[in-house]
This record gives C-alpha cells, sequence and structure tokens, in this order.
C-alpha cells in the first residue's frame, strides 16, 4: 500500500467567489435527546469554508439545532416518512444534487427499520455522503451489506463515500465481514481499515490516536491532535469538516488527510493556550480557521 505523508493544501478563495462557490453540505441526524450533534456537525462545516449548511432532522429537532447554528437552515425529515418521499424532499433542497450529505451525528437508532432504507438509498448516490456515528451503527446492525452495497461510482472523486468509525463503530462495522486485524494494534490499523475501505469501495477514516486514513491502495497515518479531543462532539466537528472539504471540491482521500490534520492541528492550537482538559466541541470548530490558515 502507498505510504502519503504530504498534506494537501486547503481549497483555494477566489476573490470572486460567492457562496455558492464553495458548496453545500446538509447534515441528516439529530433526534429529541441529541440536537446538538447535527448542529455541531454544521458550524464546523462552515467553519472549514462550506459556503452553506443545512440541517435535515426531525421537525422538533430542527428549531433548537438552529438555535445553536443560526448560521444553517433546515430541511424538516418524519421518521416515519416513506424513503422515496425523504430522498425526493432531498431532491428539492438541491435541486442540482450537488450537495454533499454528512449522515448520522446525532440521529438515534431508536427507528431501525425506518432509517436504515433511507440511509442505503442515499448510499447509492448521486451525492457525496460522509458516513458517522450513528449512520455507522445503522449500517453495522444490517451485517453483511448486500451487493447493490457497493456502488460502482464510489471511487469517482466527485462521487465519494467516507467512513469515520471510531474504535467501537469499526467492530461493529468489521466483524460481520470477518475483519480479523487488531484496530487497536498501531502495526495493524491500517491493514484492518484497508480491508473495510475495499470492501465498501471507499475512504475509511479510522479514529483514534494516529488516526488512519485509507482507500484500501494508499494510506495516511496523521500526526496532529491530543487527548483534549477525547470528549463529545469532536466527531460530529470531524464529520463536518470532510463534508465541507468535499464540498469545495477536494476528493475524499484529499479531504480526509486535510480534515483530520486541521481537526487535530485546531486541538493543538486550542491546547497551547488551556492545556490538555476543558476542550468542548464548540471551541474546536472556533479554532479551524487558524488552522487552516495555518496549512495554506
Amino acid at each position: 500500500m502507498q505510504v502519503i505523508d504530504k498534506i494537501p493544501p486547503p481549497p483555494r478563495r477566489p476573490a470572486s467567489s460567492h457562496k455558492g462557490t464553495f458548496g453545500t453540505v446538509i447534515v441528516i441526524g439529530g433526534s429529541p435527546t441529541m440536537v446538538g450533534a447535527p448542529a455541531l456537525a454544521a458550524t464546523a462545516a462552515l467553519r472549514a469554508g462550506a459556503g452553506l449548511a443545512k440541517i435535515a432532522a426531525p421537525p422538533q429537532v430542527i428549531p433548537f439545532a438552529l438555535a445553536i447554528e443560526p448560521s444553517a437552515t433546515g430541511i424538516e425529515l418524519l421518521s416515519t416518512i416513506e424513503q422515496a418521499k425523504a430522498v425526493s424532499i432531498l431532491d428539492i433542497a438541491d435541486p442540482q444534487q450537488r450537495a454533499v450529505l454528512a449522515i448520522g451525528p446525532g440521529m438515534g437508532t431508536t427507528d431501525r427499520s425506518l432509517q436504515l432504507p433511507f440511509i442505503l438509498a442515499l448510499f447509492q448516490g448521486p451525492r457525496p455522503v460522509v458516513l458517522d456515528a450513528d449512520g455507522l451503527n445503522l449500517l453495522a446492525g444490517t451485517g453483511v451489506p448486500p451487493p447493490n452495497l457497493k456502488p460502482q461510482h464510489a471511487r469517482d472523486p466527485l462521487l465519494p463515500i467516507v467512513m469515520t468509525p471510531h474504535l467501537g463503530e469499526f467492530q461493529r462495522l468489521a466483524q460481520p465481514l470477518g475483519i480479523r486485524d487488531d484496530p487497536t494494534d498501531h502495526a495493524t490499523r491500517p491493514a484492518a481499515a484497508a480491508k473495510l475501505a475495499s470492501f465498501y469501495h471507499a475512504v475509511v477514516v479510522l479514529k483514534g490516536q494516529n488516526t488512519v486514513v485509507t482507500d484500501g491502495q494508499r494510506q495516511f497515518i496523521n500526526q496532529t491532535g491530543n487527548a483534549a479531543l477525547a470528549t463529545a462532539g469532536t466527531g460530529d466537528v470531524l464529520t463536518g469538516i470532510i463534508a465541507a472539504l468535499i464540498a469545495q471540491g477536494m476528493t475524499p482521500f484529499d479531504a480526509s488527510v486535510l480534515g483530520i490534520h486541521l481537526h487535530g492541528r485546531a486541538a493543538d492550537r486550542w491546547c497551547e493556550d488551556h492545556g490538555p482538559s476543558g476542550l468542548t466541541a464548540r471551541d474546536l470548530a472556533a479554532r479551524l480557521p487558524e488552522a487552516m490558515h495555518e496549512q495554506r
């Protein structure tokens, strides 16, 4: 496998640009007890340069999520909505089908039978997908996915699938596939992540100390970040960052490499001022512009 050690630069910001230039991220998630997660992902997407962020969530979640991130807009999705109608609602909100979907933050898994068909439909395209949190947990609950879950276009840089599991989510996905490489061992983590990436035809971001990014053919081992990131919501921030970078035209692999580097570097900069504890996800998102400026 090819080892990558170069960090790609952030997307350019032309002087003649407008908000449409920098793409749209639609965060699909949220539930009555987890209204903050989709808002944090939307905030991170905007901090990472996306032109627009939208939150697609149950109606009772939208007002609270938008209160947390008022720069976003809302799309109401009923948990009992039919699969085809749910996709149709997204088509109305994104008629050109160019938005990047960040699926999973705060979604919950209580309506598995209703949510999973929706996730599987979105997995087929045409929009790029970043799948995280309960989106991954719902997918893992299916066991071995059906063959049509591996779309032929998945390696097209314009139609990417990125999966961002932490250790527990990775193990739930890997176990039904017979992936036995230990994801906690730094010597075998890259191989474990690469096997999952190859199965799904996706980029896998296996989170943890020295996060692994791989598409099954290339791998990057992240060197930024610290223990302050071990707090609620930082994974939602990473989801928003990667989605925003894809929305601005980066390939899924490059967006994931730059995204995890910026995520860790923002935490490093915060710790330089405050020490290794007390970081919140909102603090992390607020430091992203500094980390991006440093990388230009």
